[in-house]
């Protein structure tokens, strides 16, 4: 599986997300920023990602460091991407 294939899938499920994949292999990191993550838990937040990438999760992704932000928070947050 390719970063961009992991990128677009997470963009159809949340079609808002601004979405930053890295990696290669079976190993990758992904920077998703959504407003539908506003009042979610990071929790319900990495739940979503999960949802979107289903089956790919258990079989084609070994590892994936998740970060995910509300708009506003990626806003004023000071991590450079």
């Amino acid at each position: 599986m390719r970063a961009e294939d992991i990128k677009q899938l997470i963009e159809k499920s949340i079609t808002d997300a601004e979405v930053t994949v890295t990696g290669e292999g079976d190993h990758f990191e992904a920077t998703v920023v959504s407003a539908l993550f506003e009042g979610k838990t990071m929790v319900q937040q990495h739940q979503m990602v999960y949802g979107a990438l289903g089956q790919h999760m258990h079989s084609d992704i070994h590892a994936l460091a998740l970060h995910t932000y509300t708009p506003e928070k990626w806003a004023s947050s000071s991590r450079i991407q």
